[in-house]
């Protein structure tokens, strides 16, 4: 992540922000089911397997629906070239809309099912040779190469100290965003969606910009 321009990685690190808000709001929202956090989902896929408990076809929805939305999202970035970061934030945008709509009608399902789409897709914003680059939702390899940092201040051999701040930064990212979201959530209900959209709206703006400021950036 080092590798990228300043405004490209300030971009990825405000996304993983919008994510760690809709996730915390959609926990919160819909009995501690996650959009975003697929590593989550599918430990509590095999504990309500466990139980034998009908939850696990919610889990297991939410993570088909999380594939779903990558493939949707590296179909629009592929057909859409030097445009990927602004269209898939786009669709992302446009999901989490009908997500809000789902939720503002008392349908927590749709809710869930337009919100794993979002944020399934808008891990295709930063993609490179054909593949995602930089995951922007999940944060697990983000805090390994923060721990590789930290093996690198202890011996000078060890390669990583490069990536572990911006790595850190990620994670502080989605972290604050989460928060946030549980925040909004808390207090503003079902407003929280709506708030998640119009952020994204604002990273579609943002990211048309860099584009059109250097396209050989997309």
């Amino acid at each position: 992540m080092y590798q990228m321009a300043r405004a490209e990685r300030l971009l990825a690190y405000a996304i993983a922000a919008a994510a760690g808000f809709v996730d915390a709001a959609g926990f919160l929202a819909a009995d501690r089911y996650f959009v975003s956090f697929m590593s989550g989902n599918t430990t509590r896929l095999g504990v309500e397997l466990a139980r034998g408990s009908g939850a696990a076809l919610i889990a297991a929805l939410l993570l088909g629906g999380f594939i779903v939305g990558v493939a949707a999202g590296a179909l629009v970035a592929e057909r859409c070239g030097q445009r990927r970061k602004s269209a898939v934030l786009a669709l992302s945008a446009g999901l989490l809309a009908m997500a809000g709509a789902g939720a503002a009608m008392g349908q927590p399902l749709a809710f869930l099912g337009c919100a794993v789409l979002a944020m399934g897709a808008i891990n295709n914003v930063f993609r490179k040779q054909g593949e995602v680059a930089l995951g922007v939702t999940y944060m697990t390899g983000a805090l390994v190469r923060v721990g590789e940092g930290l093996a690198a201040l202890l011996n000078p051999r060890i390669k990583g100290r490069k990536s572990a701040l911006p790595s850190l930064l990620l994670w502080a990212s989605l972290s604050g965003g989460g928060l946030l979201g549980a925040l909004a959530f808390l207090n503003l209900g079902g407003s929280a969606p709506w708030l998640a959209t119009a952020w994204l709206v604002a990273l579609t703006l943002a990211a048309r910009a860099i584009e059109r400021r250097d396209p050989q950036s997309s």
